[in-house]
């Protein structure tokens, strides 16, 4: 069953991602899915959506807009065709495996006067969004530290990128837009234990724009899964657990003690926990929403390409820390 008929969406790549997006994308209103593309022999997508080989092939069914879901190594190639033909896209992320190439997709959008944006699907999970609009409110008041844990099993579909580009771009991007704090530099040290080619492990220290400070801890080597953003500041913790989409938010305490060993400490004290009763969307379903407003010239809340290559440049500038055990300045010039 394929969504209202309207825009005319093509599908690149149908890998585990892939898969999600032909879901989402056939149940879309205003979107008709007319086509996937898949090079591997017996690629199948949802009933009554032909698949072909090729980018050509798929090009000739006359799209509006592609979602680009193939390796991260192609899309820079995918996307260029894709803006010489007119036809808008929403890339995996990351956008691309390096800046330069990030910065041509961006460039080449943004000539064509297309609409391209990028898959940070974390924006759209429900707990990051409502603790972005409780942040925007002042609720936490003035924020000291951002930590944010991104641990599981390695996911096999990944092969030409390591735990950085394929994880922590997901913890840049969504602490750069959460807090509406840029990166300044970051400090990281990664390990490969797995017999991969790609680190699987990193950890990095961050400093951002006003004095906050951020955290990142994401590997591929747990055997349990984790998605944790812990943000604190002048008036408690919030925490965000986007695998349950819940927010939880821990308020400073006022409890006065005569243990004058303890008052002499101006710390703070536990006070009253809060957990936010949060309407959960899919975020895949928003994403796919939010970009569909876009091409259809709507005021919409998207990752653009801009934003992609950004992140990707912090994402760089930790695995150089990382080989060259030196912090790395990322100020924007």
């Amino acid at each position: 069953m394929s969504g209202t008929a309207g825009l005319r969406a093509g599908l690149i790549g149908l890998g585990a991602m892939g898969r999600n997006h032909a879901r989402v994308l056939n149940l879309l209103d205003g979107v008709e899915l007319v086509g996937i593309m898949d090079p591997a022999p017996g690629a199948a997508g949802p009933a009554g959506v032909p698949v072909v080989p090729t980018l050509d092939q798929l090009l000739d069914l006359n799209l509006d807009y592609a979602m680009v879901a193939c390796p991260t190594a192609l899309h820079e190639e995918v996307g260029l065709r894709l803006a010489a033909e007119g036809v808008h896209a929403l890339i995996e992320k990351p956008l691309a495996p390096s800046v330069e190439a990030a910065t041509r997709l961006a460039d080449a959008f943004e000539k064509a006067g297309l609409v391209g944006a990028v898959g940070h699907i974390e924006r759209y999970n429900p707990s990051l969004q409502s603790l972005r609009s409780r942040l925007e409110a002042g609720e936490l008041g003035d924020m000291y530290q951002v930590v944010t844990r991104r641990q599981g099993p390695f996911p096999g579909r990944i092969a030409d990128v390591g735990v950085v580009m394929d994880l922590a771009t997901h913890d840049i991007d969504l602490t750069a837009w959460v807090t509406g704090r840029d990166y300044l530099n970051v400090s990281a040290r990664t390990v490969s234990r797995s017999g991969r080619p790609h680190e699987d492990m990193v950890s990095a220290v961050a400093a951002l724009g006003d004095g906050l400070m951020a955290n990142h801890l994401v590997n591929w080597l747990s055997p349990f899964k984790e998605r944790s953003t812990v943000i604190t500041g002048e008036r408690g913790s919030f925490v965000a657990d986007t695998l349950t989409a819940d927010l939880t938010f821990y308020a400073n305490g006022a409890n006065t003690t005569e243990w004058e060993a303890i008052r002499a400490f101006r710390g703070v004290a536990e006070g009253d926990m809060v957990r936010y009763a949060i309407p959960k969307r899919e975020p895949l379903l928003v994403e796919h929403e939010r970009f569909r407003d876009a091409v259809e010239g709507k005021e919409s809340d998207i990752v653009t390409l801009r934003q992609g290559t950004r992140t990707v440049e912090v994402a760089e500038a930790v695995l150089r820390s990382a080989v060259d055990g030196a912090t790395v300045d990322v100020r924007t010039k």
